[in-house]
């Protein structure tokens, strides 16, 4: 029993010293390292330091629980005895406002970063992981914080990828000290933690374990994950501020693969296959015929002839033909045309005073409308329909948000190379700096952007500055521009870029270490070095390093080698005004700088209004050239025209009066098309001004020639007097101007119904144009040939025909350009070995063409459209070579989503709870994959920030509640109250009229150093409001496109805005479109392949349709005429790709006028060839050509010819390329397909007589001295 009894009393002695032992654990476990506030702080004015106390921690009075509750949510340490009291809570809750703004929309992430603070404020266990080392009197100077490295990176990874949507950066860029790449779990939790950041009080030093270090167990406490929700019932994080929610990261799809046969372009290696089987087939088809011609030798008219044939002219019957009904009905047709034409000939002929006159009466009233001309200029008029997708968008977007900025930008290199490095004082690798960056060109840029700001422009007698049309997104709050520029970084100020932070021996913070903390963080109000210098720009908005700098590679700011300034100006939709005063001080900025000059500085800029002037400075040029260009053609044309029988005669046979005439006609056609069209108030373009005097002087002059030429080698009949003689020649070759010409009218009239301003423009005048040269030439013109022929016979020197020579009799001779045509340019080419050569080479040059038509390029580059001079075009050099950033792109929803429901905010917003396909996340995703996509940055969210900015947390919205007015977070009044109360509802989204009742405030609040969310500065414009702010029209969220250097850059970049858009508007089930301001420049080239094949087949089929009917429905001819064409055209494409000529609406213009043009080179040639009797095709075609080849070639080639070369001379890029290259090789094509290969086309395929018009020539020309040429 005793040793019973002595166990008992020994257990009960261990027991009590067990309970000894654990409570003096409990006592260490509660103990304090700091209770309250003292001293202020030193080295962080405005804060102070925590009281030094080691006692147990103390009851937080009840009042004060629910402040504890909003910081630390999920705190509960039983009786609430913390190391804290409400004054130390309420430090915390300011310090940590920038946090909870950016970082609340990731609950696990605040969650986490919230813990981390708690523990280190109030933790009743904080002399567990907390070491007081520094302690100065009452207060505590500096600690280590022992933190978890489990937690630490647990919570790094929680808010690595939260976003901050309306800078387009990740948050931990503006909160860690450096940009978010560069930031890790580790500095970033000594940069909150260090004096540096300027919230900081006292240096608290972290040390990161999992293990007791020294008698401390770190602090390690549960985190959540950002894919984890919260037990208050806080969603995951979005998968925008959560990359592991997201799934797999998108794949593009990978590019298509070039089309290719064994290797080599599939329609190199089809059209080489084709063209040989051509060849095989054609050499076959050849020796075939031979060798049957070899035994049955017949003439195509041999039916015709042969009296015992029932098709036979020859027959018993006279009035029996037995032609078809489509022959008769052609040559009715003809018939009536030549009669027509013959009797309006001899009408012209002896009244040329009533004619010449009418025609005078009616070209003035038609030319009047030109006191009306107006000349466009604008390049969205020129180039965009307003009714195209890219123009309605760009009316929609101007018209809610206000017209995009005008924008004047200098791009500044040095000559110099150096490259200087920069050791920082408090240690870390060298940093290389790029000559542009060193603090005495720095200086000298700062002078040159002063200088800028303080330019003043006069307009009408006002003075105009910078500030007056400059956009200043915090006006009337802050009235200072918004340059983007480097030295914003330095609040544009020579004293700050000096500011420096040193002794006698070491400089611990300069410029240097400045720049490097504001490229990495430019929206910062405090750098994390000795400067504590601002990195926000004086205008109250952050300066991106992207689009500030060039020339770096990757994101390395420093090795830079070019700094970009930019000046965004405002732009004005319906203040002409305003709007002529940004243009008064972009024209007094473009003298300035054209002035400047620094030998340390190159300097290229451009300001909004530069495209327009250089291209209006660069037509002005260009007049002498064009000038120049059509007085050769003049001379040509009037010297030409005469045909000089012998030196004694040189003025009378000489046509110079009438060759005036004849271009005074053209020129008149072309004056009449264009008043008559201003009369509907339709606008000039410089294209039509410049293109249409060239296409209407190839078609007139050609016309000229054919019914002079076609006079001068005619026999007047016995007993025919002069009118009757003209009006039969008009009767012979009217028809075939009318073909032509009426071919032309309605293929350019077709051409308008194109959607692009520049070709529906020149189609109208073109066409217009064209149809009036006609109708003066068989009127006007006629008449004026009557009174120059009477002239002629009458020996009276041309110009000067009062004086005379004597009465001799002269024998009309035929040309020697005639001559050659006929006896030896005509039977050469139709030499039975020249045609099989004349086909293959004309084969394969259509062949090659077809293989190259797909590699021709598609846009313009903006360089052609300036002169040589430019200053614009270093500019756009300097632009391509050294610009990092591509064109804002603003996702628009169009009015009508209801922002006030949840559900409709879900389908946009892109934080927790949000849909992962709303547009948000849609944007974001892409951004994910910028190669491919084209968007470079995820995008600014409105919505999001609001969200954020609303939230009962924060400090931000406030109002008073005896006003109800909106109250800043930086004012301090008692009266001022949050916007939300602290209540599971309040701290959901708002909803309903709550949501539209704070959003205003919103839109209107500054952002400051209490409150980084404010959305006046990034979405004042991006949020357009009913009427009473009754509710959310029409919205964007901007980011940014890559880098976009070339057309088809741009073109790409549409193309996938556009799919995206398309993507988010079938998801969300409402409208959303993409805009940027070069969209309404590129969109033509998305269909500009269709529209050339839409605009050229459309052409073509007229001309086709035409040329049947007017040549009396010969359809096998109108075919040939419509296949010959069709080759030019298909071979401009060859000569486009081969002289690196791109298709855009010019070139596109150049080939609907080809169209046109090409006609005069087939048309005439085959109905000659079509009305022609001789004995089999070879011969007829010899006569086509003879008789009108040489009226072409001396008409159209050899006049354009002269013309076209002097245009080589011009200073303007784009007349180069698209006038003088385009131009020739139209001219130089026309005349090989017309003259060479369709006379050899027609030599073997050409059409059969026609048996009607044969038996009607005959008849005709039965008993006259003009029976015998008929020579069957």
């Amino acid at each position: 029993m005793g040793s019973v009894r002595n166990r008992g009393i020994l257990s009960v002695i261990f027991f009590a010293i067990f309970l000894c032992e654990i409570h003096r654990g409990w006592v260490e476990a509660q103990h304090c390292v700091w209770y309250g506030e003292c001293g202020i702080s030193e080295k962080v004015p405005g804060k102070r330091y925590n009281c030094n106390y080691t006692g147990p921690p103390i009851p937080l009075p009840s009042e004060e629980l629910d402040l504890l509750t909003e910081l630390c949510p999920g705190y509960d340490y039983g009786n609430r005895s913390l190391c804290c009291d409400v004054n130390q809570l309420n430090t915390l809750k300011g310090s940590l406002q920038l946090p909870l703004q950016f970082l609340s929309r990731c609950p696990s992430c605040f969650f986490n970063l919230m813990n981390l603070f708690c523990e280190l404020t109030c933790s009743p266990h904080q002399s567990q992981f907390i070491n007081a080392t520094k302690i100065s009197g009452v207060n505590v100077m500096e600690v280590q914080y022992y933190i978890g490295e489990t937690f630490a990176h647990a919570m790094y990874n929680a808010c690595k990828d939260v976003q901050a949507p309306s800078s387009n950066v990740k948050a931990l860029s503006l909160l860690c000290g450096k940009d978010a790449e560069y930031c890790n779990a580790t500095n970033w939790i000594q940069y909150m933690f260090s004096v540096e950041n300027g919230q900081t009080p006292f240096p608290i030093i972290p040390i990161f374990s999992d293990i007791p270090v020294f008698g401390y167990t770190p602090m390690n406490n549960q985190t959540y994950d950002c894919t984890e929700g919260l037990e208050d019932g806080s969603g995951p994080c979005s998968c925008q501020d959560c990359s592991k929610a997201c799934g797999p990261k998108p794949v593009p799809p990978p590019p298509p693969l070039p089309w290719t046969i064994i290797g080599i372009d599939a329609m190199v290696v089809i059209m080489w296959l084709s063209y040989t089987a051509f060849l095989f087939i054609f050499i076959g088809a050849l020796l075939g015929t031979w060798c049957y011609r070899k035994r049955t030798i017949m003439s195509e008219y041999g039916p015709i002839l042969d009296s015992n044939s029932p098709l036979s002219l020859n027959s018993d019957d006279p009035n029996n033909v037995n032609a078809s009904c489509c022959e008769k009905l052609g040559e009715t047709f003809e018939n009536f045309l030549r009669k027509v034409f013959s009797s309006w000939g001899s009408f012209c002929v002896q009244h040329p005073s009533v004619v010449i006159l009418g025609s005078l009466v009616l070209v003035v009233a038609s030319s009047g409308g030109l006191v009306y001309m107006r000349i466009t200029t604008d390049p969205i008029e020129l180039w965009s329909a307003p009714t195209s997708q890219a123009r309605q968008e760009k009316d929609y977007f101007d018209s809610h948000f206000g017209p995009f900025f005008r924008t004047v930008q200098l791009i500044i290199t040095t000559p110099y190379n150096d490259t200087f490095i920069y050791t920082p004082y408090f240690g870390g690798a060298d940093v290389p700096f790029g000559a542009i960056l060193g603090k005495d060109i720095l200086h000298q840029v700062l002078d040159l952007q002063l200088e800028i700001e303080s330019i003043v422009a006069t307009y009408q007698g006002q003075n105009i500055t910078l500030k007056d049309i400059c956009l200043a997104p915090l006006s009337p709050y802050n009235d200072n521009c918004t340059i983007l520029s480097v030295l914003n970084y330095f609040q544009d100020s020579h004293s700050v870029l000096d500011h420096s932070i040193g002794d006698e021996f070491f400089v611990y913070a300069d410029y240097h270490s400045h720049f490097l903390y504001c490229v990495s963080a430019p929206a910062s109000l405090n750098d994390t070095t000795l400067l504590h210098d601002p990195c926000l720009g004086t205008f109250g908005g952050p300066v991106f390093p992207w689009l500030a700098m060039g020339g770096y590679d990757n994101t390395n700011y420093n090795n830079a080698t070019a700094l970009v300034i930019t000046f965004p100006l405002n732009n004005y939709l319906n203040n002409s005004v305003m709007l002529d005063k940004a243009l008064a001080w972009e024209k007094e900025f473009i003298k300035f700088m054209k002035n400047f000059r620094n030998p340390n500085l190159t300097i290229a800029f451009s300001t909004e209004r530069s495209i327009e002037d250089e291209i209006d400075r660069e037509s002005k040029s260009d007049i002498s050239t064009i000038a120049v260009s059509y007085i050769i053609m003049f001379v040509y044309i009037s010297l030409a025209l005469g045909h000089i029988q012998s030196i004694g005669r040189l003025l009378v046979d000489s046509k110079i009066s009438l060759g005036i005439a004849g271009i005074f006609i053209v020129l008149s056609s072309v004056a009449s098309s264009l008043g008559i069209f201003s009369y509907f108030g339709v606008p000039l373009t410089l294209i039509v001004i410049e293109v249409i005097p060239f296409l209407v002087l190839a078609v007139g002059v050609d016309n000229i020639f054919i019914i002079v030429q076609t006079y001068q080698r005619d026999e007047r009949i016995p007993h025919e007097e002069l009118h009757h003689q003209i009006g039969r020649i008009l009767g012979d070759v009217a028809p075939s101007m009318f073909l032509s010409s009426f071919s032309e009218t309605v293929a350019f009239f077709l051409g308008a119904l194109s959607n692009m301003p520049a070709v529906r423009t020149f189609s109208l005048f073109a066409g217009l144009a064209v149809f009036i040269d006609f109708l003066l030439q068989i009127s006007c013109f006629v008449s004026l040939l009557g009174i120059d022929a009477r002239r002629q016979e009458e020996n009276r020197l041309d110009i000067v025909c009062c004086l005379k020579l004597p009465d001799n009799q002269v024998k009309n001779s035929e040309s020697i350009l005639f001559c050659f045509f006929k006896k030896f340019y005509a039977p050469f080419i139709l030499k039975d070995w020249v045609r099989p050569i004349v086909v293959a080479v004309f084969v394969g040059m259509l062949s090659f063409s077809i293989a190259v038509v797909n590699k021709v390029e598609i846009g313009l580059d903006q360089k052609l459209s300036m002169p040589d001079d430019s200053y614009v075009l270093d500019y756009f050099r300097n632009l391509n070579e050294y610009l990092n950033a591509g064109p804002p792109v603003y996702f628009v929803v169009e009015e009508g989503l209801n922002y006030s429901s949840s559900k409709d905010q879900n389908v946009v917003c892109g934080g927790v709870g949000c849909n992962n396909d709303s547009l948000v996340q849609q944007v974001y995703s892409a951004s994910l994959i910028s190669n491919y996509t084209t968007i470079a940055f995820t995008p600014s969210s409105w919505l999001d920030d609001y969200f954020d900015w609303v939230k009962p947390q924060s400090t931000c919205c406030r109002y008073y509640n005896t006003t109800g007015a909106f109250c800043n977070a930086s004012v301090v009044n008692s009266s001022c109250v949050h916007c939300r109360p602290m209540t599971p509802s309040g701290k959901q989204r708002p909803e309903g009229d709550e949501f539209m009742q704070f959003l205003p405030m919103f839109l209107s609040d500054n952002p400051n150093a209490k409150c980084g969310k404010g959305g006046h500065a990034a979405y004042a414009s991006a949020v357009d409001l009913y009427p009473g702010n009754t509710g959310v029209g029409a919205s964007y969220f901007m980011t940014y496109h890559t880098i976009l250097k070339e057309s088809p850059d741009f073109i790409d970049a549409l193309k996938m805005a556009r799919n995206l858009a398309k993507n988010i508007t079938q998801t969300m089930g409402h409208k959303v479109f993409a805009y940027s301001i070069f969209y309404v420049f590129y969109e033509q080239y998305l269909t500009i392949a269709y529209d050339t094949a839409l605009n050229l087949s459309v052409s073509l089929a007229s001309i086709f349709v035409v040329t049947t009917v007017l040549l009396g429905l010969e359809l096998w001819s109108a075919v040939l005429v419509s296949l010959t064409i069709a080759m030019i055209l298909v071979n401009m494409f060859g000569v486009m790709y081969l002289w690196s000529i791109s298709l855009n609406a010019v070139s596109l213009v150049n080939l609907v006028m080809c169209c046109g043009i090409s006609v005069e080179f087939c048309s005439h040639i085959v109905r000659a060839f079509s009305i022609s009797v001789k004995k089999d095709r070879v011969a007829r075609a010899e006569e086509a050509l003879a008789h009108m080849g040489s009226s072409v070639f001396s008409g159209i080639t050899l006049t354009k010819f002269g013309g076209i070369l002097i245009l080589a001379l011009s200073k303007s890029q784009i007349f180069q390329v698209f006038y003088f290259r385009m131009y020739l090789a139209i001219v130089l094509l026309g005349a090989t397909h017309g003259l060479v290969f369709l006379p050899v086309l027609l030599s073997y395929v050409g059409p059969s007589p026609n048996k009607a018009k044969v038996f009607a020539t005959m008849k005709r020309l039965a008993g006259t001295e003009r029976e015998p040429l008929l020579n069957y």
